[in-house]
């Protein structure tokens, strides 16, 4: 039932994390205008993100134009786009195998250990995903941090952070989380059927007898053997100690004229 919880848990985490990873890589808001020292005016926002440049006036007209060449970009804004599609890609792979692996569907049910396996790899997927998207809004987190703070760049060329680097941050790790939830609980369903297998009991019902060509059925009856005369273990009623040894070819043999002990004892069925 832990597992079970882990699973769903980390399934809508990976989920949630792949919406937030897919809207924060289509919308511009990576770098917004920094409105300081000589460029107070707000009444327009430039907004740059992977995809397109947008200007947006305080009438509430918006204006957006994306990037005429691919080629002519610079390389960490390509590599930006290569990672962010790169992890939407693999979290939609991740929720379409997580959904597969997990004990709460029917797909792979009779197939055992697999389908916890499959669950398992869903959530590496989500891991790898998160941790591709964190890279990229590391990276122009640091970048726009760093150009913030240079004395060499103009006040009218400088950004803030834009809200798509805090979602694209939190996705990222929602994501892992996720991910890191349906690794444990692949761990722990792995780790509990493991013990209920070599922590079973002896698997044969006492007392049954199988029945079959070539099936053998050993049955012995263990009396309590307390009772003495005279300080030496005589047998009696109380004291006789009967085996059975039968098969499915040759019925059982017993001594003529043998009544069934009436005494406790136990009895121990097994197959041969």
């Amino acid at each position: 039932m832990a597992s079970l919880a882990l699973e769903l848990m980390g399934f809508f985490l990976g989920l949630l994390g792949m919406l937030g990873t897919l809207v924060a890589t289509v919308l511009p808001y990576w770098r917004t205008t920094a409105h300081i020292g000589s460029n107070i005016v707000t009444v327009v926002a430039n907004l740059r993100g992977l995809w397109m440049e947008c200007v947006y006036q305080s009438t509430g007209a918006f204006q957006c134009e994306t990037y005429n060449s691919m080629l002519a970009l610079p390389a960490d804004l390509q590599a930006s786009r290569a990672l962010m599609v790169i992890s939407v890609v693999l979290s939609i792979l991740a929720i379409a195998i997580a959904s597969i692996g997990m004990q709460c569907t029917l797909c792979l049910e009779n197939a055992g250990t697999v389908k916890s396996r499959v669950a398992g790899a869903g959530g590496v997927l989500f891991l790898t995903a998160g941790f591709l998207a964190l890279v990229p809004v590391a990276w122009t987190t640091h970048e726009v941090v760093q150009t913030f703070h240079s004395p060499n760049i103009p006040a009218g060329m400088k950004y803030e952070l834009g809200e798509c680097l805090y979602l694209g941050l939190a996705s990222a790790l929602i994501s892992m989380l996720g991910g890191g939830l349906l690794s444990v609980s692949f761990c722990e369903e792995h780790e509990g059927g493991r013990g209920r297998r070599q922590g079973g009991g002896y698997p044969y019902p006492v007392g049954v007898n199988m029945s079959g060509t070539g099936a053998r059925t050993t049955s012995q009856t263990y009396r309590n053997p307390t009772l003495q005369v005279g300080g030496i273990n005589t047998p009696s009623r109380g004291q006789t100690l009967v085996r059975n040894t039968s098969s499915s070819e040759s019925g059982a043999h017993e001594a003529p004229g043998a009544k069934k002990p009436t005494a406790a004892g136990y009895d121990i069925t097994g197959y041969v």
